[in-house]
């Protein structure tokens, strides 16, 4: 018997994982590339791999994997609105948005609480995602800073937790 999930009820209860928010960012032949994604993990120490999951929909995923490296940057609580424009296509992603260039010349978002520099390991089917695994070559975390949740459709936990009290 073949059961089918349907798309709306997966997205709920998956919803209930919180997540932390990345982008992730490469340089371009005609500047630099950027985009939001949720689906990110650490994936191996030896070798040292991270991964991600951009949809198959995506513009600027090609553009990346193009340039074959790229920087992940975990976004801190503050960065919602780098969240929200990097999620935008046909803009300019980064008007406005500092950043430095890090491994490879990929961007490093000022005020991200992590980065982590890679170069394109590995691709794999995901449905409607690929799934890409990166190695990792450099990496850097700024501890006084807090990472960027999504719980339940919208940043941050505190106010699921008030919720439901």
């Amino acid at each position: 018997m073949t059961v089918v999930v349907e798309p709306a009820t997966m997205r709920e209860v998956l919803g209930h994982f919180a997540s932390g928010v990345v982008v992730v960012t490469a340089a371009g032949p005609d500047g630099p590339l950027g985009f939001t994604c949720q689906s990110f993990a650490s994936l191996s120490l030896d070798p040292a791999l991270i991964s991600f999951a951009p949809s198959r929909t995506s513009s600027t995923w090609p553009r990346i994997r193009a340039a074959g490296a790229f920087c992940v940057n975990v976004l801190a609580a503050d960065q919602q609105h780098l969240s929200g424009g990097f999620a935008r296509s046909g803009v300019d992603k980064f008007a406005g948005v500092r950043w430095w260039p890090g491994p490879y010349g990929a961007p490093v978002l000022e005020g991200a609480c992590a980065w982590i520099g890679c170069t394109l390991w590995r691709e794999y089917d995901g449905g409607d995602h690929t799934i890409v695994a990166g190695r990792v070559h450099d990496l850097g975390a700024d501890a006084t800073r807090s990472p960027l949740l999504f719980h339940r459709g919208r940043y941050g936990l505190a106010a699921h937790i008030e919720e439901d009290r």
